[in-house]
C-alpha cells in the first residue's frame, strides 16, 4: 500500500461520522417528550382513577389513536428531511388515525342513545384540553423543529406542519392520561381541534425557521 493511500485510509477511519437525520429526529422527539412529561407531571398528573380505567376500551383507545397519529407523523417527518420523491402514496399512512377515530365515533353513535350524544361530545374539560395539549406539545415541537433544521426540507411550511402534527399527537397522548372524558366523540372534537392548532403553529414556525 502506498503511503498516500495509507494516510487517506487512516483519515477516513478517524473522520467524524454525522448522525443520521432520522436518528437526530428520533432523539429530539424523545428529548422533547421527556420535557413534556415532566411538565405534565408538574401541572396535571394522571387522573385519580387511572389504575382502575387502564383496561377500559375507550380509555385505551385515546392512546391508540394519538400514538398512531404520532407514528405516522414521525414517518412523514423523516421523509421530509430530504428531497421529496415522485411517489407520494406514503402520505396515505396519515389517514390511519382519522379512520380509526371515525370508526370509533360510528360505534359510539350506534350504541349510545341519541339523547346522550351532546353530553359526550361536550364532555367536562373541553377548555382544559384545548389549553393543555398545545402546552404539552410545545417542548416537543421546539425539539423536532431543531432536528429538522439539520436536514434539507424543501417545503418548510409543510415540514413544520408535520412537526406540529407529531408534537400535537404526543401532547394529546400525554393529556389523555389526565383527561376524564373518554368518549370518541370528545376525542374527535377537542383532541382534534387542539392538535390542529399545534399543526398550524408548526406550519407557521416551520416556514420561518426551516427555510434555507
Amino acid at each position: 500500500m502506498k503511503t498516500d493511500d495509507l494516510i487517506r485510509a487512516l483519515a477516513a477511519d478517524h473522520a467524524p461520522r454525522r448522525t443520521s437525520p432520522t436518528r437526530t429526529l428520533a432523539v429530539a422527539t424523545v428529548l422533547g417528550l421527556v420535557v413534556a412529561a415532566a411538565l405534565f407531571a408538574a401541572i396535571l398528573g394522571v387522573r385519580p382513577d387511572f389504575t382502575t380505567v387502564m383496561g377500559e376500551p375507550r380509555f385505551v383507545f385515546k392512546f391508540l389513536v394519538t400514538l398512531v397519529l404520532a407514528a405516522t407523523a414521525f414517518m412523514l417527518g423523516r421523509r421530509l428531511l430530504g428531497p421529496l420523491d415522485a411517489d407520494t402514496s406514503w402520505w396515505l399512512t396519515l389517514a390511519a388515525a382519522p379512520l380509526l377515530l371515525a370508526l370509533a365515533v360510528a360505534i359510539e353513535l350506534s350504541v349510545l342513545p341519541s339523547g346522550s350524544w351532546r353530553a359526550q361530545l361536550i364532555g367536562s374539560n373541553a377548555l382544559l384540553c384545548l389549553a393543555s395539549v398545545p402546552l404539552l406539545a410545545l417542548p416537543i415541537l421546539i425539539a423536532v423543529l431543531a432536528a429538522l433544521r439539520q436536514g434539507a426540507p424543501v417545503r418548510p411550511g409543510l415540514t413544520g406542519a408535520v412537526a406540529g402534527l407529531l408534537a400535537g399527537a404526543l401532547g394529546a397522548a400525554l393529556y389523555a392520561a389526565h383527561c376524564i372524558d373518554d368518549s370518541p366523540l370528545f376525542v374527535a372534537a377537542w383532541y382534534s381541534a387542539a392538535i390542529a392548532l399545534v399543526t398550524l403553529v408548526g406550519a407557521l414556525a416551520g416556514y420561518r425557521v426551516l427555510r434555507w
